[in-house]
């Protein structure tokens, strides 16, 4: 054992034993103490340090410290560790602290234990932070020491310090080239607490890792791979790994596998559509560099038709030499990959995102490519002129009369168990209900191009011939109408072109056949004559048949011609009909075929729901505008509304109250006159002494027979024509609103706008005026009975006088004159009041009438003008959204467009059938 191991191990005191390990140590270190102590220069210092040793074993600490503290020369540091090391055992942790920390020596192993006391004081006094730093510094001054690393791993996993732990592992594993620490790592990396480091902090320890062991290189990059994955690091860890692979000398023959594996899965991840291409642009091109430099047998193909496609959209972001490799090992390499299920994965993708930004269900296309996946029938287009007598022939091979009108819709029949009619659009799925409805869908004529009909039933020779017939509607118009009928042709495997036989091949049938070779020039076209029995002589249906077949074989040398009549015998015909079908079916390359196809219809609504992208802004922008101009257009009859509501409420109340004004002058004139009149009841011998009363009395009955028999019949006849004239009013102003409304709707395209006004306030008059005219009681009016002057001393003298007759004659002139000669001023007053008092409350409520007249229309005009400024507002906000950031539409559709030529290569191009487009 070294001196350094007995010093750490406090064994020096065995120096001393030698042969006396049969006598205890404090007993040979005493007699080798005396026997030291009796030379002339005695060293007493190692005698002293081995007893110090000995007490400690024993655990009498205060003995040891004793004599460690005489110790000098080259044994004192230890003899000052020690002496902490007592002090540590008798729990005096502070004192042990100072003493440590005032150990000063060039010997590394006594430093290093030194600190690894250190390092458990601070642990069990709670100072973690000290220890942490004090295992570091042990570490980075003596990592070879035994022990050590694992010590420090043991407490930062203790302690759950996981970014000492990674750090410790990490520089370990660099330092050391211990494949032990990259195991460490790795398991770091699977626990998921790497994720707070930075990409670019492992590149160092991946490079060394690569030069030692490429499988385990493999292996960390994969785990890192995956726990960066989900976080918002991965961008730059993808742009960090990427650009280290780029460094690093990589062979295709070191079997990649894993890496290999995910660089096909982060790609396809990556241009789902979630991410901006600007944003892609960064790494993508180093990614698919490094996924084709280590691709395996299984992604070669795959990785190379990746290059190829993103240098297609993106020209020079990928290096000449890289792509010329691609296209290289496109050519020559196979590949097992299932070709048609990643399409349909590719075009699930594409309608899953239609659906979630709001494109529509897209249903027509999902119906499509279902069709496209049933291999078990062929699809046998069957199209003509209008009148070419497509429909005669179909209702003859199916057996029944399905088409009995022109097809305005594109209708499939196909073989099933059971009857089942759908019709198929964009938006919708609809079952309809029987012949009747499917008849009803064939002679609509609006918007029946934008559907597709499905008409399933038992049919035996569709199920024979395993063939399902798609009948477009008539062939008319110029070029742009035939193509909305013929643009979902490649749904078909062959397409059988109806001509009538009495005047066949014309050239707008060959402008046609022009089309639609353009449209689909790889699906075979071929001829039915039909309408054959209606040529005159056998000779002459020979002759059209034999030019007609000729000139069509000058176009098409691989056509076949079939000559038809529904008067041929029918069991016969179906036996040729069926040899026909038979002869123009093609089952080779089917499904080959069909992918091509479903690429074509992947790529036409990749085009389609960019067009809507399109559509929608425009969309946005005539709506705004429309919105705009509705919105002044509104506010301006909102305006004009309530400047009628003023000027019918000041006619109406006018009307009245010049009515009311006149019969108060009625009253005003009549009533003086008619109660001077009473003045003739005065006679010389009448009782003064209570003349007033009777006089008073008869006054108001006459107001009462004059106010219900004259004035009240006349101011209900004037309110019935106050009536009318306000209804003539009410009238005029819902006819200034019907053509308002008439307009707007106009500009609405529907009855959107309801502009009716309330003529029940009619009624309500109505009835108000006959319940307040039908009759009226005057409260007795105190004409004569009043306090004035004039009237009190008359009133005195009758009582006075009345007896004595002498005075008679003087109270007669005197009452007489009196009654003759009053104004009755109060008394009209009063009587007026009294008479137009029920009208008072019905007067004040014709303004808030007129207002309730008018409260429907201009509510809902007022409901209009938030309307339109709602549709201003919403549709500037998303158009200010789509032109913000145009890239959250059109990246997405570009990508998809990238993986959709990716597939072309890899299929299309590598199997050599032609891209359809």
């Amino acid at each position: 054992m070294t001196l350094e191991e007995q010093l750490k191990q406090k064994t020096y005191y065995k120096m001393f034993i030698n042969e006396h390990e049969d006598i205890h140590p404090i007993r040979v270190l005493g007699e080798a103490f005396q026997e030291e102590a009796t030379k002339d220069l005695p060293n007493l210092s190692s005698i002293r340090f081995a007893q110090g040793e000995v007490y400690f074993h024993h655990k009498d600490y205060e003995a040891a410290i004793f004599k460690w503290e005489n110790i000098t020369e080259e044994l004192e540091p230890w003899a000052k560790k020690n002496t902490a090391d007592a002090y540590y055992e008798l729990g005096l942790l502070s004192t042990a602290e100072d003493i440590y920390t005032t150990i000063s020596s060039d010997n590394a192993t006594l430093n290093t234990e030194v600190a690894l006391q250190l390092f458990s004081l601070y642990i069990e006094r709670g100072k973690n932070d000290a220890a942490v730093a004090t295992i570091k510094r042990t570490i980075a001054s003596n990592p070879e020491y035994p022990n050590v690393t694992e010590i420090a791993r043991a407490f930062f996993e203790g302690q759950q310090d996981w970014n000492n732990a990674v750090d410790l592992a990490v520089s370990e594993a660099m330092r050391s080239e211990d494949l032990n620490w990259i195991n460490v790592l790795l398991t770091y990396v699977d626990k998921g607490v790497t994720k707070g480091h930075a990409p670019s902090y492992f590149t160092p320890a991946l490079i060394r890792l690569f030069q030692l062991d490429k499988k385990k290189f493999e292996q960390l990059v994969s785990s890192l791979w995956k726990s960066y994955e989900h976080e918002e690091s991965y961008f730059t860890w993808m742009r960090e790994i990427n650009q280290l692979l780029l460094q690093l000398d990589l062979e295709r023959e070191d079997n990649w596998h894993e890496l290999s594996r995910l660089h096909k899965n982060s790609y396809f991840n990556l241009i789902e559509g979630r991410y901006f291409i600007k944003m892609l642009q960064e790494f993508i091109p180093d990614m698919l560099t490094n996924w084709l430099r280590l691709a395996d047998e299984r992604n070669v193909v795959l990785s190379s038709a990746a290059v190829l496609s993103w240098n297609e959209l993106f020209p020079t972001t990928i290096s000449l030499s890289i792509v010329s490799e691609a296209e290289k090992l496109i050519s020559i390499t196979e590949t097992e990959m299932d070709e048609l299920e990643e399409s349909l994965s590719l075009f699930d993708a594409i309608i899953d995102w239609a659906a979630a930004h709001d494109m529509g269900e897209n249903n027509r296309f999902k119906w499509l490519v279902d069709q496209l996946v049933d291999f078990d029938r062929q699809h046998l287009l069957i199209t003509g002129l209008t009148g070419s007598g497509k429909s005669t022939f179909i209702n003859t091979v199916l057996g029944e009369d399905l088409q009995d009108s022109p097809t305005s819709s594109i209708v499939m029949f196909k073989d099933g168990e059971e009857e089942e009619i759908t019709e198929i659009t964009d938006r919708e799925i609809t079952r309809l209900d029987g012949f009747a409805e499917f008849q009803e869908r064939m002679d609509r004529r609006r918007n029946a191009l934008e559907s597709i009909i499905e008409f399933t039933s038992p049919n035996r020779f569709l199920q024979e011939n395993k063939v399902a017939f798609i009948d477009t509607p008539g062939l008319r118009g110029n070029h742009n109408d035939r193509y909305e009928v013929l643009k979902n042709l490649q749904v078909a495997d062959a397409i059988l072109f109806v001509l009538d036989g009495n005047a066949p091949f014309r050239d707008k049938e060959r402008g046609i056949l022009v089309q639609i070779q353009e449209l689909a020039p790889d699906i075979p076209v071929h001829f039915l004559l039909s309408k054959m029995d209606t040529i005159a002589g056998e000779q002459e249906a020979v002759r059209i048949y034999q030019e007609t077949e000729s000139l069509i074989h000058s176009i098409l040398p691989d056509a076949n011609v079939f000559a038809f009549s529904s008067q041929y015998e029918r069991v016969q015909q179906l036996k040729d009909i069926k040899e026909f079908i038979q002869s123009i079916k093609s089952t080779r390359n089917l499904e080959d075929r069909r992918l091509a196809k479903l690429l074509y219809f992947i790529r036409t609504i990749i085009a389609n729901l960019l067009q809507k992208r399109i559509d929608v802004e425009d969309q946005l922008v005539e709506s705004i505008r429309w919105n705009e101009e509705m919105y002044t257009k509104l506010n301006g009859a909102v305006n004009q509304l309530k400047d009628t509501e003023v000027q019918k409420t000041r006619a109406i109340t006018k009307s009245y109250r010049t009515i009311r004004e006149s019969i108060q002058k009625d009253i005003a004139k009549t009533v003086p006159s008619m109660l001077r009149e009473c003045s003739a009841l005065i006679k010389e011998d009448s009782n003064f002494s209570n003349i007033h009363l009777e006089l008073n009395e008869e006054m108001n009955r006459r107001l009462q027979e004059y106010l219900e028999q004259t004035v009240m019949p006349k101011f209900y006849s004037s309110l019935q024509d106050w009536i009318a004239y306000s209804k003539e009013e009410f009238d005029q102003a819902q006819e200034f609103l019907n053509e308002m409304g008439d307009g707007f709707n106009q500009m609405y395209g529907e009855e959107h706008l309801a502009l009716v006004c309330d003529f029940k306030v009619l009624d309500d008059w109505l009835r108000d005026i006959d319940r307040m005219t039908s009759r009226f009681q005057l409260e007795n009016v105190n004409i004569l009975l009043r306090r004035t002057p004039s009237q009190f001393l008359l009133k005195s003298a009758g009582k006075l006088f009345g007896a004595i007759s002498q005075n008679k004659a003087m109270l007669y002139n005197k009452y007489k004159a009196f009654v003759e000669n009053e104004d009755y001023a109060e008394t009209i007053d009063e009587v007026s009041k009294q008479f137009f008092q029920p009208f008072e409350l019905f007067e004040k409520s014709i303004e808030r009438d007129v207002t309730l007249f008018i409260k429907s229309p201009l509510r809902n005009l007022t409901a209009a003008v938030e309307e339109a400024k709602l549709g201003i507002e919403s549709n500037q906000d998303l158009l200010n959204k789509m032109n913000t950031n145009p890239e959250m539409f059109r990246d997405p559709l570009t990508l998809f467009g990238v993986r959709l030529r990716q597939f072309e290569w890899m299929t299309v191009a590598g199997k050599g059938i032609q891209t359809v487009y």
